[in-house]
């Protein structure tokens, strides 16, 4: 046998003991996975380390909103989540019970399922919301990320950072080996979740409080469709003794897959500690919340979790930026927690990509913070609003007050009687599960965003406000700072939302006929503008009349549109100095102005 041939000083390379990238990623949760998504699509070098082995293993998260549907449509992924999500149809007869066997109290139409909520919904978006599990939805993106260049490294803990004028140093301890090494990057994300130590090292300051209330989760599966199919939904809650105590304000039995898997949140003690979790606490607490004794149940996991309310004030430090639930901690209510992470890291991608390649000067990157920050605040708020809004449910049914099982019983079967008291008691018990549509209808919520931040560039009209409930309804816009509009257009046989004209990346202008001063402006720039021309005879049609209305501006008029889809520029009207007027937008959203 040969003895082995050594490498010639030319076959020989120095091992560097520290990793290079663009951008470093800690975390592969919604946050953390749909940054890395979005960044390979634009073509950013970056790495995502997370301390574990594996991605999500349990349900978490799982209402999708329509707008987190529009970004994953932008990223190319919609259709993976469509084809694996419980459909919007089966989410919506959210169900208040005494058990999912015993009484009924009464249902609220919710997730765009009652029918004007759903009009609204239809004329929102080209999306439909849906029910997508986390452990289902971190493999669509972190897969996805992966295919377009992301690298991805598990058992690997973000131990610290420095930072300085041209990068951040990060140290992580690979935890298969047990040694640490050194990550450098031009920019650093922490979407590492409630207990984000980027966050923490970043000195980032936070509003409100942790753990103010206990909970546990418990996924099990079980065959309930006796009990469900037919008032099919995401949510039933349940009305129990001791639901009150902790948790998010009722005992809930939430369906993970109809209808054999389940998930069910029920409160503790946040002072007196979590319960021993054991397999048959866990399973006398289903049973309790079932209501049949009989059925047969698998207990999957357990874990208990805190309620916080908590919210960053401010995302960035220097070159270092936090996203998801790094910077806004709450309840699941509403189904915002994921939603938001998503939001956060498609708003900051594209920043980053432009500061990278040279287009924006860093200074785009401090509307992240001025646009994302406010929405964090606000979710956070409504999230625990909603579990305080739960209350009046039990206070319908006089549950508040300590007090024996067998009297709340009494007090549910009261409702029955034919006499004046019971009468107010159903009326009472009717509004205050009626009122729940702040939690489970709050279309608003989910899609009025405004922004004000240097990267964008006001048109000098008032601010017109909401002709309705700002959290319940949908009010489109195009001023600046508004996402754009959705309105059904045509391009030859094909049938697409206005909404699929932007993004990729990009700035897109859209104009009409007369806007012809505004496409030659486009061209002109110094950064590619994809320009759109709506009207009769060119390349986009608007055959209902519905873009002419939602507009605002003339069909001689110009939107510029971010890569995240929210209008940063608005001119009513045709002008003559179109270009001028392009060439200054661009230098205030880039930051060169």
């Amino acid at each position: 046998m040969s003895a082995p041939v050594s490498p010639s000083p030319q076959q020989e390379r120095p091992v560097s003991t520290v990793v290079e990238t663009d951008v470093l990623i800690v975390g592969s949760g919604p946050a953390g996975a749909s940054a890395a998504l979005a960044l390979s699509t634009y073509g950013v070098p970056n790495i995502v380390v997370t301390r574990y082995a594996s991605l999500a293993d349990t349900p978490r998260a799982h209402i999708t909103n329509q707008r987190t549907m529009e970004v994953l449509r932008d990223l190319g992924v919609e259709q993976e989540v469509v084809a694996q999500a419980t459909p919007q149809h089966l989410m919506g007869n959210t169900t208040f019970c005494t058990s999912l066997a015993g009484e009924e109290l009464g249902r609220v139409r919710s997730w765009g399922n009652d029918p004007l909520v759903q009009a609204e919904h239809e004329l929102a978006s080209p999306t439909r919301m849906c029910d997508m599990p986390q452990h289902l939805m971190e493999p669509v993106l972190v897969n996805a990320a992966v295919a377009r260049g992301t690298r991805l490294r598990f058992e690997t803990e973000y131990l610290s950072h420095t930072q300085d004028a041209d990068g951040v140093t990060a140290t992580v301890r690979d935890r298969l080996r047990g040694d640490t090494y050194e990550i450098r990057a031009k920019y650093l994300i922490g979407a590492d979740g409630g207990r984000s130590k980027v966050a923490a090292d970043a000195g980032l300051p936070m509003g409100g409080q942790m753990g103010v209330a206990g909970s546990i989760n418990i996924v099990f599966e079980a065959d309930l469709t006796r009990y469900t199919a037919h008032r099919p939904s995401t949510l039933y809650w349940v009305l129990a003794p001791g639901a009150t105590v902790g948790g998010i304000g009722a005992g809930l039995v939430r369906c993970v897959r109809p209808w054999t898997e389940w998930l069910i949140v029920w409160g503790y003690d946040v002072t007196a500690g979590a319960p021993d979790l054991t397999a048959e606490y866990a399973e006398s607490v289903v049973r309790r919340l079932v209501g049949d004794d009989d059925i047969p149940v698998t207990i999957k996991s357990s874990s208990a979790w805190t309620v916080n309310e908590m919210y960053a004030e401010r995302y960035a430090n220097g070159r270092v930026f936090c996203a998801g639930d790094a910077v806004h901690r709450h309840p699941p209510s509403n189904g915002l927690g994921s939603n938001t992470s998503v939001q956060d890291a498609y708003n900051l991608a594209w920043k980053l990509k432009l500061v990278l390649d040279g287009t924006a000067h860093p200074r785009l990157l401090d509307s992240y913070t001025a646009e994302r920050a406010p929405i964090g605040r606000q979710i956070v708020t409504r999230a625990n609003q909603s579990i305080r809004e739960t209350a009046p449910v039990f206070e319908a049914l006089d549950g508040l007050s300590p007090q024996t099982p067998e009297q709340l019983w009494a007090n549910i079967a009261a409702r029955k009687d034919s006499t004046e008291a019971a009468g107010k008691q159903r009326a009472g018990l009717r509004e205050a599960i009626a009122f729940k549509a702040y939690e489970f209808n709050a279309h608003g919520v989910d899609l009025n965003q405004r922004y004000a931040s240097g990267a964008i560039v006001p048109d000098g009209t008032p601010d017109p406000g909401f002709a309705r409930d700002r959290e319940l309804h949908h009010q489109p816009s195009s001023r600046p700072g508004a996402r754009l509009p959705h309105a059904w257009i045509t391009s030859g046989s094909r049938t697409l939302s206005t909404l699929d004209t932007v993004g990729r990346g990009r700035f897109t202008l859209l104009t009409g006929i007369g806007g012809e001063d505004w496409v030659r402006a486009a061209s002109a720039q110094d950064i590619p503008v994809a320009t759109v021309v709506i009207g009769p005879g060119q390349e986009y049609e608007d055959p209902y009349g519905d873009w002419a209305r939602l507009s605002e501006i003339s069909d001689a008029g110009a939107l510029l549109v971010r890569p995240d889809g929210f209008v940063a520029f608005r001119h009513a009207s045709a002008a003559p100095d179109a270009g001028e007027l392009l060439a200054d937008a661009l230098r205030t959203v880039l930051g060169h102005a």
